[in-house]
């Protein structure tokens, strides 16, 4: 055998080189034609050059594009068809609530034009929301609403857990299908691989219609760093959930992990759970499951209502997004801003576009305020993200960081007329990569009761001074750099 290996392993010690430079370039070649982020491509290009081997093990387990992105692509374009005739026969009402907020905020209203323009959300009115801060909050909402669900339940969830508050939102999904209502779940199979196994033995068993997004399998590796991280809920086609609690225990403080977990959702009920509603039917299409018709009951009339409780409209993105949707609804926010400008994210890799509306507008005197943990739980992402401060520190962006626990909120409120709630971290990731949904909310009370929460949780952080940032360890800073370097990658 050996003598037989032998003149293999001679052709490859003397003329190796030859297939592994012109793999090489083919994979470089491959990234510039691909006219991504320049930053994004020398990036790329830096790890194969300086990481040899590894860094094309790198680029194709994380670095390719979504291989599926034609089919997303016209997966979307189908459903906006579907759904231009409901637009357009909506029109008029669009129009109208789209004045009607203006009168109250002003050009915030070009937000909710903007996610009318692009078939994204009809902006509803009449509806009631409600501020739930932690998970011991949600939960307590969430399973009175699951109980009282007489139609159908529909959940999308990046982490479900199967412990405590998993098994009991599971035992209460099958006693509702099993009462004949329409259950429907996806979680995604990189973030509830627990719970998957669990479905995939109950399958014939159980009267929940399941379906774990984008599986994780060899042949499917090289998409296995897109992800479904939505997080929301809509129970008869009324009431809503959404926000960056997941179905596990360590969102309930206290909890056995000793880690205050510091994190938002919101409660909507009302009309606005109509786009809830499309949103998860969107995900479902994307999925094996049997397709089902919005007009079986799913959807609620959506009346001109005399009383305006609060207007609320749904962002949601994904790799075959005609572009960075949640991204562009928060610049239009930002670049409105007079007053006040608060951000909470666990993780900040800004965009070019973010990082300079947030320098931009501290510098027109706006009072920009930035809330981030003091520690991540990721070393990378923590210094990645340290690595952007010293800018904004430099224009009169105020930061803080969070030291009673993780913060895992993703929330911004801009001068106390518009809040944005939801899924989606201020990253690349978020911004590019990963599916994410937030939520559009103009109600004065709401926002009210968002700075309040802000300032409440500030006083659980220690503020960064430019002066003090100056004064790190240059050890601490030359990590942050190098960090940096993998930004767009992360």
């Amino acid at each position: 055998m050996t003598e037989y290996l032998q003149p293999i392993i001679q052709f490859f010690e003397q003329w190796g080189w030859i297939p592994t430079t012109i793999i090489y370039l083919g994979v470089i070649i491959t990234i510039l034609i691909e006219n991504r982020n320049p930053t994004k491509t020398i990036s790329w290009v830096m790890v194969i050059v300086f990481l040899p081997l590894v860094g094309v093990i790198l680029y194709y387990l994380f670095g390719q594009k979504f291989s599926k992105v034609k089919k997303l692509k016209r997966i979307n374009q189908e459903q906006s068809l579907r759904l231009k005739k409901e637009f357009k026969r909506l029109e008029p009402l669009m129009a109208w609530s789209i004045q009607n907020i203006h009168n109250k905020i002003g050009d915030f209203a070009r937000v909710y034009s903007y996610l009318k323009n692009e078939r994204l959300s009809s902006p509803t009115l009449n509806n009631e929301v409600t501020l739930l801060v932690n998970g011991e909050e949600k939960f307590k909402y969430f399973l009175e609403s699951l109980e009282g669900a007489t139609h159908s339940i529909h959940m999308e969830y990046y982490i479900f857990d199967l412990d405590d508050i998993g098994t009991k939102v599971l035992n209460i999904l099958e006693r509702k299908a099993t009462e004949g209502l329409k259950v429907r779940l996806i979680v995604d199979s990189f973030g509830s691989p627990r719970l998957v196994r669990h479905m995939r033995k109950m399958r014939g068993k159980t009267n929940i219609e399941f379906q774990a997004f984008l599986p994780v399998t060899f042949t499917s590796l090289a998409n296995s760093n897109y992800r479904n991280h939505r997080k929301i809920a809509v129970i008869d086609g009324y009431t809503a959930y959404i926000g960056g609690i997941n179905i596990s225990d360590r969102y309930i403080n206290p909890n056995e992990f000793g880690l205050y977990w510091r994190d938002t959702s919101v409660k909507v009920v009302g009309n606005a759970g109509t786009m809830f509603q499309i949103s998860f039917w969107n995900s479902w299409n994307q999925t094996d499951g049997e397709p089902f018709d919005l007009e079986d009951g799913y959807l609620r009339d959506m009346p001109v209502v005399a009383e305006q409780l609060s207007a609320v409209a749904l962002v949601s993105s994904d790799p075959g997004s005609l572009g960075p949707f949640n991204m562009e609804a928060l610049l239009l926010s930002i670049g409105e801003a007079n007053e006040s400008i608060k951000l909470c994210t666990p993780y900040f890799i800004p965009s070019e576009e973010l990082a300079t509306a947030l320098k931009t507008a501290a510098g027109a005197g706006v009072d920009v305020e930035l809330m981030i943990p003091a520690s991540g739980d990721s070393w990378i992402v923590q210094h990645a993200t340290f690595s952007f401060l010293k800018p904004l520190l430099e224009r009169g962006v105020k930061v803080y960081l969070y030291e009673k626990g993780f913060l895992h909120a993703k929330t911004a409120v801009i001068d106390g007329k518009i809040a944005y709630v939801g899924t989606v971290n201020l990253d690349f990731r978020s911004f590019y990569i990963n599916y994410e949904v937030a939520t559009v909310i103009s109600n004065k009370s709401f926002c009210a009761q968002m700075d309040n929460q802000f300032e409440i949780d500030k006083k659980e952080c220690s503020i960064v001074t430019l002066k003090d940032w100056k004064q790190r360890k240059a050890w601490k800073r030359g990590i942050d750099s190098l960090c940096r370097l993998l930004a767009p990658l992360l």
